[in-house]
């Protein structure tokens, strides 16, 4: 599976580079504090797959990366995704890391 840092996510995020950033948690913990993902609820994903590109990098994100990780692992084995990171250690190493105002829930 293919990760990336949240000091990665920020350079490409400045770099201009186009991507999309899914956030797979619930929308209660979305509220709380996010970074400007697309929330796709995790029960949710299947049946938004149209939603989900293949033509650029996709970032899944959650609150640590478990369940980024189980989503990874099922788009790329029941839907071909090739295209697709996790966010190593989800939202709680990007707010380590990158900002440490951001409140998770």
């Amino acid at each position: 599976m293919k990760e990336i840092t949240p000091q990665q996510l920020v350079e490409m995020k400045t770099s201009g580079k186009e991507f999309q950033l899914i956030d797979v948690r619930e929308p209660y913990e979305h509220e709380m504090g996010c970074i400007n993902g697309e929330l796709i609820p995790m029960g949710e994903l299947m049946d938004r797959l149209d939603e989900i590109r293949k033509d650029i990098p996709v970032v899944i994100h959650c609150k640590s990366g478990k369940r980024a990780c189980a989503v990874i692992e099922t788009l790329e084995r029941l839907h071909g995704y090739q295209n697709l990171h996790n966010l190593q250690g989800g939202i709680e190493a990007y707010a380590e890391e990158v900002d440490p105002t951001l409140e998770i829930a």
